[in-house]
């Protein structure tokens, strides 16, 4: 099989520290792949790598089954995470600018630029520069140029930084809009929820090592434990000492209880509806945010290579 991406034991080192240590993946043709942890889990410098920004120490980058080059740029989209428009040039002079890089003529930039700009609201301020637009405009600028020359491998480092709900509901819609024409996607994002409703595998990283990876559903199964979510009023402090929960997530009106064993579950409902008004109450797999919170808080990268999902 031939994958959009391969990553063979990657190794980059900041000061004797290692920032990522042997990471390896296979990513297959149009899938979307989660990579997920925490600040500072290596995830940027990952992708940079990928996109031959930064050159690892060791290890090797296979892009279609080819190493890194010129030639490869063309068939790349990338949204940094931190962000470089040129704050003199106006809407239209950008995604002229881009385009440009990309091979691009000015007619296929003119018709594609026009296009996408009438999708993400932006047609009526085009010729404004860049220093002029707001966080999220500029934002969605952004994500236009990175899409304008059709990649056949988008990496996105926090596509929702800076949007609305209403602008991360449209960057999602084409994130899986590109899924369907083929395009095979890295995804890193803190949004769990946004993720987890997109992603067909994920990769968890802390401290430069993989700690989990696989299908999504796999994922979950490999958590096992059902969770009660639960909308409710009262004083809940109480939960998380009760016989048989593992873990409490509280969020103030809703709560997501995590139980040694679902057999015990009627027991813990009694002891709940005696002292909270519950609204609401679903039995759920457990959320890609509360792996995450589990994995980083729990066992770090100890033992992680025992651990991963092959």
């Amino acid at each position: 099989m031939e994958y959009a991406l391969r990553l063979e034991n990657l190794v980059k080192e900041f000061d004797g520290k290692k920032a990522v240590d042997k990471f390896s993946l296979n990513l297959k043709k149009g899938e979307i792949l989660g990579l997920l942890g925490p600040n500072g889990a290596g995830k940027t410098t990952t992708i940079r790598m990928i996109m031959n920004i930064m050159v690892p120490d060791s290890g090797k980058v296979h892009i279609f089954g080819k190493p890194f080059s010129e030639k490869t740029k063309d068939i790349l989209g990338y949204l940094p995470e931190e962000r470089g428009l040129y704050r003199k040039l106006s809407i239209i002079e950008t995604l002229d600018f881009f385009g440009k890089l990309k091979g691009m003529s000015k007619n296929l930039i003119a018709s594609r630029g026009m296009e996408l700009l009438n999708k993400f609201d932006l047609f009526g301020h085009k010729d404004k520069k860049i220093e002029e637009l707001s966080k999220g405009m500029a934002q969605k600028l952004q994500f236009i140029t990175t899409i304008l020359h059709k990649p056949d491998l988008l990496i996105l480092d926090e596509p929702f930084s800076g949007l609305d709900p209403v602008n991360i509901e449209l960057v999602k819609d084409i994130i899986l809009e590109k899924k369907k024409e083929g395009v095979t996607i890295i995804f890193s994002t803190h949004l769990m929820d946004y993720a987890e409703k997109i992603v067909d595998s994920v990769i968890m990283i802390n401290k430069g090592k993989k700690v989990l990876e696989g299908e999504l559903d796999e994922v979950r199964a490999k958590f096992g434990n059902k969770v009660l979510h639960i909308n409710y009023s009262g004083n809940s402090e109480f939960v998380a000492k009760l016989d048989n929960v593992i873990q409490v997530r509280d969020y103030g009106n809703e709560m997501e209880v995590e139980l040694s064993d679902m057999r015990y579950k009627d027991i813990v409902l009694r002891q709940l509806i005696d002292k909270l008004s519950i609204n609401s109450l679903s039995i759920t797999e457990p959320s890609l945010n509360s792996i995450f919170i589990s994995k980083v808080k729990s066992k770090g990268t100890q033992n992680s290579e025992q651990e991963v999902m092959k």
